[in-house]
């Protein structure tokens, strides 16, 4: 079955101790060492995805297989990690056949969640349920990743296989939302510092090319005595004439400016 989120937050159970002062348990401290991983170490895509993958195979019941599904810009689906082959293989039956609930939920408007308690008689995805019990694999579970994600961000599910029949509960449920939710804040997180670094890179580019040509400027200048409007001009002809960036003409005249020198008829 699938629901959305407003029903399941209405119908979800609560994960460790009720009281007026509940005590975090073993689960609630696990997650919080998951997030501090995910978010101080700041890895990469595939080290999210990693790190996620292998928290809902030790934290979700009866949990034998988890694989991340991730939908393309054109609308395909792939499998970038998963913690055995058989999940890949699962997973591509739903791709190929376009159902099944990785399916469902990694699409930008599908279901917050998607399971079975007993794929080989699951009348809703008559192609892949019947595989999966073939393989010996007859619950799963589906969370939504990303599930704002707009182009060129992908929207995705993480896919959880049990081989027992009935397997997810709804603390297991609650517990794979949970997943989605942490995996979903560290993948934005990832993707925003990757977009700084590479922003930060490009400023240190820009900068430093700024600052050879200014050098490169002041030895024309000194050289052959003209303004710097016109030593600018005597770098922008050269560098059309030799067909050479104006950025690296300018380095290889200021780190070897006793050895370099742009031919006269360029002044």
């Amino acid at each position: 079955m699938s629901v959305g989120e407003e029903e399941w937050a209405r119908e979800r159970a609560w994960i460790g101790p009720a009281g007026d002062e509940p005590v975090p348990g073993p689960l609630v401290r696990q997650f919080a060492d998951l997030t501090r991983t995910l978010l101080d170490v700041t890895p990469t895509v595939g080290g999210v995805l990693k790190l996620v993958v292998g928290a809902a195979i030790a934290l979700v019941p009866d949990a034998d297989l988890v694989s991340v599904t991730l939908r393309d810009a054109d609308g395909t689906f792939h499998t970038p990690v998963e913690t055995d082959p058989v999940a890949a293989r699962l997973d591509q039956v739903q791709y190929d056949h376009g159902e099944g609930p990785c399916v469902e939920s990694a699409r930008p408007d599908g279901p917050a969640v998607g399971w079975s308690q007993d794929l080989g008689s699951d009348p809703r995805w008559p192609a892949f349920g019947p595989a999966a019990a073939r393989h010996g694999y007859h619950s799963v579970l589906a969370t939504a990743l990303l599930p704002d994600a707009r182009p060129p961000r992908l929207s995705g599910a993480l896919n959880i296989y049990s081989r027992s029949p009935g397997a997810f509960d709804a603390r297991a449920i609650d517990i794979a939302l949970l997943l989605a939710t942490h995996a979903s804040l560290a993948l934005a997180h990832t993707e925003a510092v990757a977009a700084a670094e590479l922003e930060a890179a490009h400023l240190r580019r820009a900068v430093d090319s700024r600052d050879v040509i200014g050098q490169a400027k002041g030895i024309l200048m000194q050289r052959r005595g003209i303004s710097a409007d016109e030593a600018f001009d005597v770098l922008r002809r050269a560098s059309q004439d030799l067909n050479v960036k104006l950025a690296d003409l300018a380095k290889a005249l200021a780190s070897r400016h006793t050895e370099v020198d742009l031919p006269a008829s360029e002044a």
